[in-house]
């Protein structure tokens, strides 16, 4: 089964029509977004003048048959720990929203789509390439 977690900016790829992403979403089994890209995407809409529109096609997407909607648990947070704890020592901080993203992909063993490439820092973290 091909299911990865998508960060904010694929969603937001995916809506400007981003070619690499909507054949890869085509190839897809399942497509999951948790509490954190739902919350960045709400705040990027309340900021622009479409927010109704924005938040009605957020929805759409969501209940189509392959999008899943992942919440947080507790153990999401130890992940989340674990990850901050193991960049810290390092010195190579990432965004706090970040770190809850990764740490729910591997929590639920799902591959990462993301445009940033900074998640490569988060190690036992699968990142889905862009073909």
């Amino acid at each position: 089964m091909r299911r990865v977690l998508i960060d904010t900016n694929v969603y937001v790829a995916f809506k400007r029509a981003d070619s690499r992403i909507t054949e890869l979403f085509r190839h897809l089994d399942t497509i999951c977004l948790d509490t954190t890209v739902i919350a960045e995407l709400y705040a990027g809409f309340k900021g622009g003048d479409r927010e109704k529109r924005n938040r009605s096609e957020l929805e759409a997407f969501c209940n189509t048959p392959r999008v899943k909607y992942i919440n947080h648990t507790r153990q999401t947070a130890e992940f989340y720990a674990q990850i901050f704890h193991i960049l810290k020592q390092k010195g190579m901080p990432l965004p706090t929203n970040d770190i809850w993203i990764a740490a729910a992909a591997m929590e639920n063993g799902l591959a990462l789509l993301s445009l940033d490439r900074h998640f490569s820092r988060i190690e036992g973290l699968i990142l889905k390439e862009l073909e």
